[in-house]
């Protein structure tokens, strides 16, 4: 039996002060143990109470949440800070490259296709909070003719191997290392009571063992909601400022239903375990199994299953498909041959040098335009598969909750694959533009007869367009509610399984 002040909840006062409605006692005591109880309407608070001020006075406990709560903070603000000085880096790299490009001196057009320009993508607001696949992706890619460059200086490609262990960013924290605290805090909520005999002196007192879960419950939600309080606010703050709400409360929705499935989770195994160790042992089991072991194996089941071609392999297909179609730079080319043929039958003239335009330009803006539809043809080969691959872990979701937490946390954070293809398509878009705008001078401007020799004014360069980065504006799309509908699930599930388990439980004492 637990002893007065140090048990698991703590004597109250004397049964004769404590009263209910009008002033009539409704307390009821225990001689000789110092417990006393109001009836029903009160107990779910009151051991709500006494679960928090156990968790206070229970030093391990108490220090491992100011811990994650330092952690929560160091994390938040780190990230912040990152999300800022990355920012306005890029925002300088822009500037530099733009300029670098309108410093240019009088040049041909075709030099200056082939001089190109950078296009750097820039981060959103909410890129603070989840890194997504920023740093796997690269931010950066060289625009020229001829070619579609893949995107460069992804910070894994620059950081040493410690990155690997794990970026320290908020939606790390709330993903990984809060479902672990939350099993360390909660895997004994009931347990404790069962070996300490006070869930059997509570149970005697006519306190339902529905009640005392609840109160649980509600004890280890709060301190959940709590902890995860400093990297919300940083969101929901960050996002009115930038007028993206939406996604931000919806962010928050998710990781908070997210902390209260873990904490459902916790309760059931505590009330299914004998004793507080093997509560805590299956506890740190199941977070390892759902945590850290299923996105593992998942991931590379479906790469082994839906493997993506390496950039080698993709290069020389890319290669062998442009030698296929002919050189744009080569005049004798079968393909471009006939070209020639139909250019002098649209212009009624007999000879090249009769053409109202430059030749050169007009085969620069064919060359270009083949090319073009060739890499887009690749890029979608590559984001089919991708978007297979994505769809087959959103599946696998329904398994973990954390597959399908994370999709959807990169998706409104503005860090996922989906906002790295749109940054890909929207480069591609702008350098077959400018390319274009350069290759119709070629054809409009440069007179046929000395063509290399003729230059155009720098002040063209000026008017030709600049790239800026629209990123896909966040909705309520099917990946977000599909994670939505996954975390909903769990906690059903789990929300009806721990009724029934306290029922059979009751139903058995």
């Amino acid at each position: 039996m637990a002893r007065a002040g140090r048990g698991p909840l703590r004597p109250q006062r004397p049964a004769s002060t404590l009263r209910r409605g009008g002033g009539v006692s409704a307390t009821v005591s225990i001689e000789g143990t110092g417990w006393t109880l109001k009836p029903r309407r009160g107990h779910v608070v009151r051991i709500a109470r006494e679960e928090l001020r156990w968790l206070l006075r229970h030093g391990l406990s108490r220090a491992a949440a100011v811990l994650m709560l330092i952690l929560m903070l160091a994390a938040t603000v780190a990230a912040l800070d990152q999300r800022a000085r990355a920012d306005s880096a890029r925002a300088r790299a822009q500037a530099s490259s733009d300029q670098a490009f309108l410093d240019q001196p009088d040049r041909h057009p075709h030099r200056v296709v082939h001089y190109g320009q950078f296009a750097l993508r820039p981060l959103g607001p909410l890129a603070f909070f989840d890194f997504g696949v920023d740093a796997y992706t690269g931010h950066l890619i060289y625009l020229e003719g001829h070619r579609q460059n893949s995107a460069n200086f992804g910070d894994a490609r620059q950081s040493s191997l410690l990155l690997r262990f794990g970026q320290l960013s908020p939606a790390f924290v709330l993903q990984l290392l809060l479902p672990l605290l939350i099993v360390l805090l909660a895997h004994a909520a009931i347990a404790r009571e069962r070996a300490g005999g006070s869930l059997r002196l509570l149970r005697v007192q006519g306190v339902p063992l529905a009640q005392i879960v609840a109160g649980k419950l509600l004890a280890q939600s709060g301190v959940a909601a709590t902890l995860s309080a400093p990297a919300l606010i940083a969101v929901l703050t960050v996002a009115s400022a930038h007028g993206r709400l939406l996604p931000a409360v919806l962010l928050c929705a998710l990781y908070l239903l997210h902390a209260l499935l873990w904490v459902l989770l916790a309760l059931q195994i505590s009330l299914l375990a004998p004793r507080p160790r093997e509560a805590l042992l299956a506890g740190l089991s199941l977070w390892a199994v759902l945590c850290v072991a299923l996105p593992r194996i998942a991931a590379d089941q479906l790469q082994r299953s839906q493997p993506l071609p390496t950039r080698v392999a993709t290069d020389i297909g890319v290669q062998k498909a442009l030698a296929a179609i002919g050189d744009s730079h080569n005049p004798n080319d079968p393909y471009f041959s006939a070209f020639r043929q139909q250019v002098l039958e649209r212009y009624g003239v007999q000879r090249i040098e009769d053409l109202p335009v430059n030749y050169g330009g007009l085969v620069m803006l064919e060359g270009e335009r083949l090319t073009s539809e060739l890499f887009q043809q690749q890029m979608q080969a590559l984001q089919t598969i991708e978007a297979s691959q994505a769809d087959a872990l959103a599946t696998l979701g329904w398994l973990s909750p954390l597959l399908a937490l994370r999709p959807a946390s990169m998706q409104l954070s503005g860090t996922d694959a989906g906002t790295h293809r749109a940054f890909l398509a929207q480069a591609e878009q702008h350098r077959f533009a400018f390319v274009q705008a350069l290759n119709t001078l070629h054809a409009e401007e440069i007179k046929q007869v000395d063509d290399r020799a003729q230059k155009l004014s720098h002040d063209t360069w000026a008017t030709l367009p600049r790239f800026e980065f629209v990123p896909p504006a966040p909705t309520l799309d099917a990946q977000v509610l599909r994670a939505a509908a996954v975390l909903l699930l769990w906690m059903l599930l789990l929300g009806i399984a721990l009724h029934r388990l306290a029922a059979r439980a009751e139903h058995a004492a």
